[in-house]
């Protein structure tokens, strides 16, 4: 018999959600506060959720158990798979030694970490988002920053950091494509508003990546290297998003990045090479390898790149899913009714089209070219599982979590729960984008279950709705660095398994700021200045009210970055070197 989702089940709306956050609340507590092993607090919490779920939101105790295991199966493929090929693809090529020729190229352009930390953990991570997504751009460049001599914290931390901007246009546009759907806004609109709000973000995480490295005399130090880096993205991305979609502003901006960067490099040097304070001394020059050398120690990355590109191809993707395994979940499918309308629940086994497989198949060519025997290949890759068995297993409670919250309405409760906030919605949309990212780990997931919320309720307060969609997605981005997909990613990629706790603190206090100025983005683009909103379907949006409070609104945004900014930046330090002090 059909079940319909509950949402307010306790006929308050403050008391359902304060109910319904209970798992979220401790899955922070455990990991931040508790410091919590990350497989132990993910299997409490989705305990908690099964609990919840049944009891206060009237679940039947069978289907939140099938929508938990759903969650577990879709944790394992395709999230847990590209975990697992990214960092036997890294342990590739460095039982191969081709990893220390890998560290000597990057040198041979730049020894600095902040400089190294643009280059790979901004500019190529923000490839790898744009082209493939689903935590592949941690697991593979903060692998990288370690190979290279990186504090394995700072690593993982710059790293989801650094994976914001991009995020909203990740996996080939596809958050925007979801947000177009489901709302039944132009997808090129949407890409039109994110691409007047992100870029203002995209340009600041250069400078905000060195801050937290090496301070205010560091950035100084590198603030030319900085400017071509974020600049350049952004211009990039605007460009992309506004003139050729939602499908490229990612990857192309990215691209640009690399290049101007590397151009810039060959130019100019800062005064000092910066590196962090616990490393050794150099003690001899950059070992010098010729362009082949080179180039089949970089052959690993320039395959991945290739691969991951080609699996986003709809042309080539379309052709891969003709392998695709459907499973429907007997007893769930169908049994779910959201808003009137039953929830297919399949579980699409595309074991050939997952952006995991293109890095095997990487790996395979890989080994190939470095001559890897069947049997070491086999011994590196039983190797790489072992030592991500305690990752897997918080992916699935993570990803089992997400879905008993979404199926049981405790997703949607809390999200109604923010829409009670008059004209300053605007600013909680970014805020709301950022608990769907939090709790379901995908900007696309958060777009596809807040977006027509967003849009029907901006419509109600004569808001225009592309800028509330837009601002879901925009938000969200800032909750990638600390969804506990992401921290479960980043540790598993830098032997931090266990310590998930440690980058969650890293993390939030950047993830805080950064939504909080999208937020600010957010509001002044309602009331401040109206006309940043795409034209074509600005004509419903209110902006009467813009004369009255826009002064005021602009001041307020301006002292909030300032005084904002400075507060995470020393909450931030101390976080960082009490934890870097512990190591």
């Amino acid at each position: 018999m059909a079940w319909t989702q509950a949402v307010n089940p306790l006929g308050n709306l403050w008391l359902s959600a304060l109910v319904a956050s209970i798992p979220v609340v401790f899955l922070f507590v455990a990991l931040a506060g508790l410091r919590m092993k990350g497989h132990l607090a993910g299997l409490i919490t989705v305990v908690l959720a099964m609990l919840i779920a049944s009891t206060a939101f009237g679940m039947p105790s069978k289907y939140a158990f099938l929508s938990t295991l759903y969650g577990a199966m879709y944790g394992l493929l395709p999230i847990g798979w590209i975990v697992v090929t990214a960092v036997f693809l890294y342990n590739i090529t460095v039982r191969t030694g081709q990893f220390e020729i890998i560290k000597d190229s990057i040198a041979d352009i730049t020894c600095d970490r902040r400089l190294q930390a643009l280059l790979i953990a901004y500019s190529f991570g923000s490839f790898i988002e744009g082209a493939a997504g689903f935590g592949t751009p941690v697991a593979i460049t903060a692998a990288m920053l370690v190979g290279l001599g990186f504090n394995p914290l700072y690593a993982a931390g710059i790293c989801l950091i650094a994976n914001t901007a991009p995020v909203a246009f990740g996996g080939v546009g596809i958050p925007i494509i979801t947000a177009g759907a489901v709302t039944g806004i132009d997808a090129m609109a949407v890409s039109k508003m994110v691409g007047r709000q992100l870029p203002l973000i995209a340009a600041f995480v250069p400078f905000w990546l060195v801050l937290i490295m090496s301070g205010w005399k560091g950035a100084r130090e590198v603030l030319p290297a900085i400017l071509v880096s974020g600049v350049s993205f952004a211009v990039m991305q605007w460009f992309c998003s506004n003139y050729l979609g939602p499908m490229l502003p990612a990857i192309m901006a990215s691209l640009f990045s690399i290049i101007c960067l590397v151009l810039f490099l060959r130019v100019w040097k800062p005064r000092n090479t910066w590196r962090f304070k616990d490393e050794p001394l150099l003690t001899r020059e950059n070992k010098q390898h010729g362009p082949g050398v080179i180039l089949k120690a970089w052959s690993p990355f320039i395959i991945l790149t290739i691969l991951i590109a080609d699996w986003g191809l709809r042309p080539v993707k379309a052709l891969l899913d003709a392998v695709t395994v459907k499973i429907p979940f007997y007893g769930l499918d169908q049994m779910i009714l959201a808003d009137g309308m039953p929830v297919s629940v399949i579980y699409t086994f595309n074991w050939l089209s997952a952006t995991g497989t293109s890095v095997f198949v990487a790996a395979l060519i890989t080994a190939i070219i470095l001559k890897v025997t069947p049997a070491r290949f086999f011994e590196i890759f039983i190797d790489t599982v072992r030592s991500l068995r305690f990752a897997l297993i918080t992916i699935s409670c993570v990803l089992g979590f997400a879905y008993v919250a979404n199926w049981s309405g405790m997703t949607t409760t809390l999200g109604r729960s923010f829409t009670i906030t008059g004209v300053f919605f605007p600013f909680v949309s970014a805020f709301l984008g950022w608990l769907g990212v939090f709790v379901t780990g995908s900007d696309t997931s958060s777009n596809a279950l807040f977006c027509n919320m967003q849009k029907v309720t901006a419509e109600s307060m004569d808001i225009n709705p592309v800028l509330t969609v837009a601002a879901n997605s925009s938000g969200g981005v800032a909750a990638k660095m600390i969804s506990p997909q992401s921290i479960v990613v980043g540790t598993s990629s830098t032997g931090l398994t266990g310590r998930e706790g440690d980058l969650l603190r890293f993390t939030l206090p950047h993830s805080i700021f950064f939504t909080f100025l999208i937020a600010l983005i957010a509001l002044a683009q309602a009331y401040v200045f109206p006309w940043m909103i795409p034209p074509a379907l600005a004509a419903g949006a209110s902006t009467e009210s813009a004369a009255g409070g826009g002064g005021v609104i602009l001041i307020f945004t301006g002292l909030a970055i300032l005084v904002l900014g400075a507060a995470v930046y020393r909450l931030s330090g101390s976080v960082t070197s009490k934890n870097t002090a512990n190591m």
